[in-house]
Order: structure tokens, then C-alpha cells, then sequence
């Protein structure tokens, strides 16, 4: 493993190979496996495990006790709330070895997933969507989606700030505080400029 300016606890395990972004830090008992890629300034709390394989872009925040398993990829700025789940088998049994099955799950740009939250494998979240705590993911979420509950559903629309959107009759809304616009069109939202 090439060394670069990272920070990793005492107790943080970190199997080679693996690559490690500039200014990460890994925090108290988490587990690094082999074949990651961790970007650069990203945080990993403790008691997290990022299994083989697995891809994180810079600046992901990962909370504790979150497991990361092979099949799941964050892209940059995206946040794992503490405690949250990811799976990446459908149908898990015990006597039934389904690691060729992973199913893959990838997080965009900016999303965040609230704490307690679960994801279930196979359901892509949308670049800067907001999974509320405690949601549970069982189909893909939009881009700039607000989704609570079990089964989660979309209460609405989020800014990249994290602030509610409130469309007026034209399908147009400013985030109260980047005063960005964004446009609501075929029930997609994109920012406009």
C-alpha cells in the first residue's frame, strides 16, 4: 500500500492492498479490507468496516458503527449516518454461499442517509437525495428526494443544502440559504443557473 498523509487509530485495522486518501482519518476499531479505495479527506468513525472492493470518493463521512459491504460504492460528499445499513444479498441464508450474488448499490454525489437507516441492495440513492433516520429503502431514490418511513416513501424535495423545497405554481424553488433555484419538471428536480 503506497503511504499517503492519513490519519489511522492504534486500534484501526487495515488490510493490504488498499488505497487511502490524503487528510482521511479512520478512527478507534474499524476495519479497512482489502482492494478499497478511500478517497481523500474522508472521515471513518469507529467500529465501521469497509469491506473488499468497496469505493468511497472524497470527503464521505462515514458515521460509527456503519458496515460497508462489497457491492456499495459512495461517490464524493456523501454522509452515512450512525448506525445506518447497507445489505448486498436479497435473499441471505446461512447454509446458501451467495457471494457471487452481490448485488450493487451505488450512493451519488452529496446524498445523505440518516441514522438507523436501511438500504436495501440493488437501490441507487440520487445525487444529493436525503434518506430521513430510520428509513428503509426498497426501490431507487431520485435526485434530490426526501424519503422517510418503512417502506420509505418521497415526503418531497431537498436543496443541496439540505433544506426542504417549496415549488410555487411555475415548478421553481430557492434554497432559503445558498439561494440557489432549482426547477421541478416531470417529477425530476435539477438546479438551474
Amino acid at each position: 500500500m503506497e503511504k499517503t498523509n492519513y490519519f489511522a487509530h492504534e486500534t484501526a485495522v487495515i488490510d493490504e492492498p488498499c488505497v487511502i486518501g490524503d487528510g482521511t482519518n479512520i478512527w478507534h476499531f474499524s476495519h479497512i479490507m482489502s482492494n478499497c479505495i478511500i478517497g481523500n479527506k474522508c472521515n471513518i468513525g469507529q467500529n465501521v468496516v469497509i469491506s473488499p472492493d468497496v469505493h468511497l470518493g472524497d470527503n464521505v463521512k462515514v458515521q460509527n458503527n456503519v458496515s460497508i459491504y462489497t457491492g456499495v460504492n459512495c461517490e464524493d460528499d456523501v454522509f452515512l449516518g450512525p448506525s445506518m445499513v447497507f445489505t448486498n444479498v436479497i435473499n441471505p441464508r446461512s447454509a446458501v454461499n451467495r457471494k457471487n450474488e452481490y448485488m450493487k448499490t451505488t450512493v451519488r454525489k452529496g446524498a445523505s442517509i440518516g441514522a438507523n437507516a436501511t438500504i436495501v441492495c440493488g437501490n441507487d440513492i440520487g445525487k444529493f437525495a436525503f434518506i430521513g433516520a430510520g428509513a428503509v429503502v426498497v426501490k431507487e431514490v431520485k435526485p434530490f428526494a426526501l424519503v422517510v418511513g418503512n417502506p420509505s416513501k418521497q415526503i418531497g424535495w431537498i436543496s443541496e443544502y439540505g433544506h426542504r423545497l417549496d415549488f410555487d405554481e411555475k415548478g421553481l424553488a430557492i434554497c432559503p440559504e445558498s439561494k440557489e433555484k432549482y426547477e421541478l419538471k416531470n417529477n425530476l428536480v435539477n438546479k438551474i443557473n
